[in-house]
């Protein structure tokens, strides 16, 4: 079996908000199938190419993920390397996404506790961009060379104009999750890195 761990915040208020990409990427995938509770996840058992994956996300807030993976991959008996992790990266713009393993966490905090809690970076992760806050502008419209905070741009919404966009974004990056199941990391990579979503 697989797992496939999207991350996010519960809760209606972070639905839409950047930091919750992970969150609507499982939805896609679950295509409306039933959640269940488990393990402080919600989890839904589905199959990719006849390969059983566990589709799966924390209950934790985001800053306690690997609280919910762990116990996850124990229960079930997966391995590292069938462990694929779901997530926002700002260091990507919007619509690109890049698989990759053996990264540092870059000052996210939920790559950051399921590192510390699986004691390793030695799996798969699938990071979904969302950009870089804005550099602000003065009344003259100069750049001022000043943003929004990193953590504050992650729990805003999406835009009117990415909310728009994202189905095909996430349908991109479900096809390269398709991929990894079917193929591994090193396809998945090969085919999706720096691929430009359809329209954006």
């Amino acid at each position: 079996m697989k797992l496939i761990v999207g991350l996010g915040n519960p809760g209606a208020k972070y639905l839409m908000t950047r930091h919750n990409i992970g969150f609507l990427f499982i939805d896609a995938l679950a295509g409306g199938g039933q959640f269940k509770n488990e393990f402080r996840a919600d989890t839904l058992k589905v199959k990719i190419h006849g390969e059983p994956v566990l589709l799966c996300k924390p209950q934790t807030f985001m800053n306690l993920s690997g609280e919910a993976v762990q116990p996850l991959m124990k229960f079930y008996d997966i391995a590292r390397d069938d462990l694929l992790v779901v997530h926002d990266e700002v260091d990507q713009p919007f619509g690109f996404m890049k698989f990759q393993s053996k990264r540092g966490h870059g000052g996210h905090n939920g790559i950051r506790n399921i590192h510390q809690v699986l004691a390793g970076d030695d799996y798969a992760r699938l990071r979904l961009g969302v950009g870089r806050p804005p550099i602000f502008v003065d009344d003259t419209g100069a750049r001022t060379g000043k943003s929004m905070d990193t953590a504050d741009w992650v729990l805003q919404n999406f835009s009117k104009e990415e909310q728009s966009k994202l189905p095909d974004f996430i349908s991109l990056a479900a096809d390269g999750a398709d991929m990894w199941v079917n193929q591994g990391l090193g396809q998945a990579a090969t085919q999706f890195n720096g691929k430009e979503t359809k329209g954006i």
